[in-house]
């Protein structure tokens, strides 16, 4: 299975307190802070409910 690097590259600051709340949820604490999960349906549909605050990438198992 495919891992995912995800990067926070914009503040939540004026979006609904629900999309910050989701940035939590995926383990973010704080600014241009860099994480790597797994790829599953529910960690695309965190990502898709805050894509305009995040950088998405698709890395190899073999890196």
């Amino acid at each position: 299975m495919s891992r995912l690097r995800i990067k926070w590259r914009k503040s939540s600051i004026g979006y609904s307190k629900d999309q910050a709340q989701t940035l939590r949820a995926l383990g973010f604490r704080h600014l241009n802070q860099t994480i790597e999960r797994e790829d599953s349906p529910s960690i695309r549909g965190m990502i898709g409910k805050v894509k305009h605050l995040l950088t998405v990438e698709e890395i190899d198992e073999a890196e």
